[in-house]
């Protein structure tokens, strides 16, 4: 007896969904979205057809081409977008490559540095001259960087080149 309970309920809600469909598809045609009552297809379709047509404004990504790539020191950078919070611009991490400028997937700022190794930076520093024959390099003021300081010893007349930042030290023979 429940059994023919319970496919009579099957019955009945499936004849009641198919009611809603058949009904719905008649009052709304197949090819359009269920759009609000307050804007139509019509208005939508010509707005979109006006902006398109109107050639003598630039669109966004051509507006931000023209901004010209920006020069960063490093390998990564982080972009912000705008200074407003409020238009969500999530920060994102870019890796840069020497090859071509890095974009930004938000706003598409283009990030470029410099074509020169860390290497070739350090190579175009002069040879420091010192007095002595013994220099220690600390490389930078920050020992949290990982330099430790490094004696070197000058003995030979050609610079000698600290192994760990590439700096180059030379003794000052005028003294």
């Amino acid at each position: 007896m429940a059994m023919f309970g319970r496919k009579q309920g099957i019955a009945m809600a499936t004849n009641f969904m198919k009611s809603l469909i058949i009904q719905r598809s008649s009052t709304l045609p197949s090819n359009t979205r269920c759009l609000s009552d307050a804007v139509s297809s019509e208005v939508i379709t010509s707005h979109t057809a006006k902006w398109m047509q109107d050639t003598g404004k630039k669109s966004p990504m051509e507006l931000i081409n023209e901004v010209p790539p920006i020069k960063v020191e490093g390998r990564i950078v982080a972009c912000e977008g705008d200074n407003d919070p409020a238009l969500g611009h999530p920060i994102e991490f870019i890796c840069l490559d020497l090859d071509e400028p890095a974009i930004c997937k938000y706003c598409g700022l283009r990030y470029d540095t410099s074509n020169k190794s860390p290497m070739e930076l350090i190579s175009e520093v002069p040879p420091i001259k010192v007095e002595g024959r013994i220099v220690a390099c600390e490389g930078d003021n920050d020992p949290a960087l990982g330099h430790p300081i490094e004696f070197i010893c000058l003995d030979l007349d050609e610079p000698a080149i600290c192994k760990y930042c590439g700096l180059r030290y030379v003794q000052d023979h005028h003294h």
